[in-house]
């Protein structure tokens, strides 16, 4: 990369360099770095590309690259990324806010809770702060929502709560570490939901190695059978929650009969397995009865 190359050298000199390395959609990586070095949207990259880069956009251009041809997700490397109306910050202390999670988001958002006078919402596991703070953001005006996230991880926490300055949402949505629903009293939440560690152990070796290096075991890995941490948020929930109060779960493609069970054997009603746009299952509803 020098510094007499427009751009568009310097951006298809990278995505060559990204592919011969085994990074998929190495074109796309390249372009939202540049977007993010000029603070552009990417519409307007075509008209960038004839310029002649700073010197240091080079230089940090050359940065980006080798991080990303390490493997390393584009969202740490980028250090932020959408989710919803939301941009948060992003970094290894949590998982990356996947479309999936986007949807179990509306999935709460579409429920009676929404209506319910001062609903006490609680996230377990709460990472990034993605599901807190989305919620928090799109919850209908006029209820008076409690919102609160909770994580094993004091870095997760840390970054939640930088997310919840940065999108305006700190006195609207609290953070705290805790490890699962043990600070909360008997029958004080409404909603409960969570994006918990649902892959098998094995499988967690198997993942992709952007995924297996960079992103936090703690959040992936869901036990032996990756049913773990449902079995014991279910058991902690129904201690919890309020009569009629609610779990929304995203779970594994294959989790769907194994959830079924766990919400019959732990006494939930109305329960619910939906598939993703994908068409695998993806969300787990239930309710406790309402007395």
């Amino acid at each position: 990369m020098e510094n007499s190359k427009t751009w568009r050298d310097i951006t298809g000199l990278s995505a060559a360099y990204l592919s011969a390395h085994g990074v998929e959609n190495a074109e796309t990586c390249c372009e939202w770095l540049m977007a993010r070095l000029l603070g552009c949207g990417h519409g307007t990259l075509a008209a960038q590309m004839p310029g002649i880069p700073r010197p240091a956009h080079v230089e940090a251009m050359r940065r980006g690259v080798a991080r990303l041809a390490a493997h390393e997700p584009l969202q740490y490397v980028l250090g932020e990324w959408d989710f919803r109306y939301l941009t948060l910050k992003t970094d290894s202390r949590a998982l990356i806010p996947r479309p999936e999670t986007e949807e179990l988001v509306s999935r709460v958002l579409s429920s009676r809770y929404v209506s319910l006078p001062r609903p006490v919402v609680v996230d377990v596991g709460c990472g990034s702060g993605c599901i807190t703070l989305a919620l928090a953001d799109e919850w209908p005006e006029g209820s008076n929502p409690v919102f609160a996230g909770v994580d094993i991880s004091p870095g997760a926490v840390a970054l939640a709560r930088e997310n919840a300055e940065r999108t305006g949402l700190a006195d609207r949505a609290t953070f705290a570490v805790a490890d699962g629903l043990d600070e909360f009293d008997p029958r004080s939440i409404d909603v409960i939901v969570s994006n918990p560690p649902y892959i098998p152990s094995a499988e967690c070796e198997r993942l992709d190695e952007n995924v297996r290096r960079f992103e936090p075991r703690l959040a992936l890995d869901g036990g032996e059978d990756g049913l773990a941490f449902y079995d014991r948020y279910l058991g902690d929930a129904i201690n919890v929650l309020k009569p009629g109060g609610g779990v929304f779960f995203e779970i594994g493609h294959d989790q769907g009969p194994a959830l079924a069970r766990l919400f019959s054997e732990y006494g939930f009603e109305d329960a619910r397995i939906e598939k993703d746009w994908a068409g695998n299952d993806r969300y787990a509803y239930a309710a406790l009865p309402d007395q």
